[in-house]
């Protein structure tokens, strides 16, 4: 069972998304409950995806340097650099210019962990490295939202939506996770029980990607006209951001799995995480959400093709020719 649904995911998302739009569009009452169930399922993902990672080389990976500083070169530099050009693009209007600035200035934190592994890229690396991300993308948004948009937005943000993120959606997930592997290494019933969660990332995916199109199509349906406008912003970093984390990793000479990684990291922003930030705008709020939810909807689309065409870009044998 196992073995077909990996074959056969990319077909089981994109099932998803399109009951997620027709539920979405038939029937938005139902958003709310259905958002509300996006983060414990999302937990449920990253759990059993951490099952999969062998956490005991995780502090390995956190004393990876040379990852380390390509992936905080990427994502706060490099990143504001390409949303500095693609901003010209932005429609003038300041909820909506807020609503890309808040959502591509900031590094996934959650999910990217996932994709990575998927990806067959370097997952403990990722995961090692959120709290760093965390830690850095809550001090410079402020500064990068003042660069854009001048004084007084920055006072919007509160560490809240982040702390929340991290708890919910990495700690208590690893916690559990080690707690599993701790079960597994003693008792039978925890080793069959570890088996038989391999086959949940897929199907747990493909509810999660439900769970965020029909919870939130309504509020971009509200928004229609300025959600279109940014919508060739989101794509050109789509299109941009793998690019731009290729090039890094040549210069920074990162192996396969590590370079794997950093283009998932740069590739994938934190969508989930400050959309309450978006909706506490002093101006517009919904609005604001609503591209940034634009912005998740795309990603998440960009991701079922990241996940097949990063491995077959990026092998050891490119690498080594690096």
């Amino acid at each position: 069972m196992r073995d077909r649904l990996e074959r056969r995911q990319i077909t089981v998302y994109l099932g998803a998304i399109g009951l997620g739009i027709a539920v979405g569009s038939t029937a938005p009452d139902a958003a709310g409950p259905l958002e509300f169930a996006v983060t414990p399922v999302l937990a449920a993902l990253i759990y059993t995806t951490f099952l999969q990672v062998p956490l005991a080389d995780l502090r390995g990976a956190m004393r990876n340097r040379r990852f380390l500083g390509a992936l905080l070169v990427a994502n706060f530099i490099a990143v504001p650099l390409l949303v500095w050009l693609l901003f010209q693009m932005v429609p003038s209007r300041p909820a909506v210019q807020l609503g890309v600035l808040l959502v591509l200035l900031t590094p996934c934190i959650d999910y990217v962990v996932v994709f990575t592994h998927m990806g067959r890229g370097n997952a403990r690396l990722v995961l090692a490295a959120t709290p760093l991300l965390l830690v850095v993308q809550f001090l410079l948004l402020p500064f990068y939202l003042w660069l854009f948009l001048g004084p007084g937005i920055a006072d919007l943000l509160r560490p809240g939506p982040f702390l929340a993120a991290f708890l919910w959606l990495i700690a208590t997930p690893l916690i559990l996770a080690w707690l599993t592997e701790f079960w597994a290494g003693r008792h039978a019933s925890g080793e069959r029980f570890t088996a038989a969660m391999a086959w949940a990332p897929v199907p747990l995916m493909a509810l999660t990607l439900f769970l965020v199109i029909a919870a939130e199509l309504p509020r971009i349906e509200t928004a229609l006209a300025d959600v279109l406008g940014v919508v060739p912003v989101y794509f050109a970093y789509v299109l941009a951001a793998p690019i731009i984390g290729w090039a890094i990793n040549r210069l920074a000479r990162l192996e396969y799995g590590a370079s794997r990684a950093l283009i998932f990291s740069i590739s994938t922003r934190n969508s989930l995480v400050v959309l309450p930030l978006a909706l506490a705008a002093p101006f517009d709020g919904g609005i604001a959400a609503a591209i940034v939810v634009t912005q998740t909807c795309v990603e998440l689309l960009a991701e079922l093709a990241y996940i097949r065409l990063v491995p077959a870009l990026v092998t050891a044998r490119s690498t080594h020719q690096w």
